[in-house]
């Protein structure tokens, strides 16, 4: 980038822990504005919203909100959720508002194991793991299509209805940009999860497009394994993975089966990415708002700092994103590490090594 830029960011801190480790990432971020030369700069803009403003509200972020959202470069997020809000209000009303409503199709979840943190799979002490969930993140079990009714005809009666919505569209889309982010990877591999020997009709297609799909890209290696045979082999045979896509529900859990194997949530960074660019792409560690730590310190900021190393991929600074990821590894390597990965480090200790390892 010969001429500077500055992207707007609009960060949404949201609830628990989430304040902490969004600021840590956007003094990361800012950090290197600053060293760039002048190449590149951030404009943040900070929103209130979230379980708090909820409280005070009865809304989860403005009636607006979208609108003053969508012409910002990217959206960095916290968490969501607090012990006073029922979930499903709380995620609905913010994080998933704002993925369906700006189209974020793509969530991509990297597993990466980091030196110096132990892992609970004893293969990854000397087996090199690497691999990336890609997440169907439109449609599927989190279509939001369902509801809930005879409740009139006496305790006992009522009826739930939750519909997992598959379109032929949705499935392809996603499955092509896991073919193409597989391309780029050392081993080019794409492992499809699935569960169509019993759920006939919405993995039935999701089968057919993915065969269909990789006719096109023969230069990849497939393989289609139903979810919990998929979960055995995250535990098992995970050197055998390089990129995992699958629907809303199954890469959510898996993803997360995946960051607890790299040693905690903590750690884990996502994107929420609309690929075509005509809304805002979100960046969010994987963590929840941890009431139980919130306020006290403790928080590890690396899933959100990793998070900030996908946005400046996202705008193109794949050398800056790299220099953040180099940095995390010799601060965890060097054995500082906060309490949910076996260490004592406070959030800022951590920070502060990051920053010292970027300077």
């Amino acid at each position: 980038m010969s001429a500077q830029r500055t992207f707007t960011i609009a960060a949404i801190p949201a609830d628990g822990v989430g304040t902490e480790v969004v600021a840590a990432g956007r003094a990361v971020l800012d950090a290197l504005a600053a060293g760039s030369g002048g190449r590149f700069a951030f404009d943040w803009t900070e929103f209130p919203w979230g379980c708090g403003y909820y409280e005070k509200t009865g809304r989860m972020m403005d009636d607006d909100g979208l609108e003053a959202l969508q012409d910002f470069d990217a959206l960095y997020f916290g968490a969501v959720g607090w012990p006073s809000v029922p979930d499903h209000i709380s995620l609905w009303g913010l994080r998933l508002r704002i993925c369906q409503s700006f189209d974020q199709w793509a969530n991509v979840r990297p597993v990466h194991f980091h030196p110096g943190i132990t892992s609970p799979l004893r293969k990854a002490d000397d087996t090199p793991l690497d691999w990336v969930v890609v997440r169907e993140n439109s449609e599927g079990e989190y279509a939001g299509l369902g509801g809930r009714n005879l409740a009139g005809r006496g305790p006992g009666n009522e009826v739930a209805l939750q519909t997992a919505l598959f379109t032929e569209k949705g499935c392809e889309r996603i499955m092509r940009f896991a073919f193409d982010l597989a391309r780029g990877r050392e081993r080019k591999r794409v492992s499809s999860v699935t569960k169509s020997n019993a759920q006939q009709y919405g993995m039935v297609l999701w089968d057919e497009v993915f065969e269909r799909v990789a006719a096109d890209y023969p230069d990849v290696e497939t393989e289609s394994v139903l979810v919990d045979a998929m979960s055995a082999k995250f535990v098992l045979h995970p050197e055998d993975l390089s990129v995992v896509v699958a629907s809303n529900l199954n890469a959510d859990i898996l993803s997360d089966l995946g960051s607890a194997l790299a040693g905690s949530l903590g750690l884990a960074a996502s994107a929420n990415l609309n690929p075509d660019r005509r809304f805002p792409s979100m960046f969010e560690p994987v963590h929840g708002s941890a009431p139980d730590i919130a306020g006290q310190g403790l928080a590890n900021p690396i899933g959100a700092i990793g998070s900030a190393a996908l946005m400046l991929e996202h705008f193109g600074l794949a050398d800056e994103a790299a220099r953040v990821r180099e940095a995390i590894e010799a601060t965890t390597a060097s054995g500082l590490l906060t309490p949910d990965v076996g260490g004592t480090a406070k959030t800022d200790e951590i920070v502060e090594a990051i920053l010292a390892h970027l300077a």
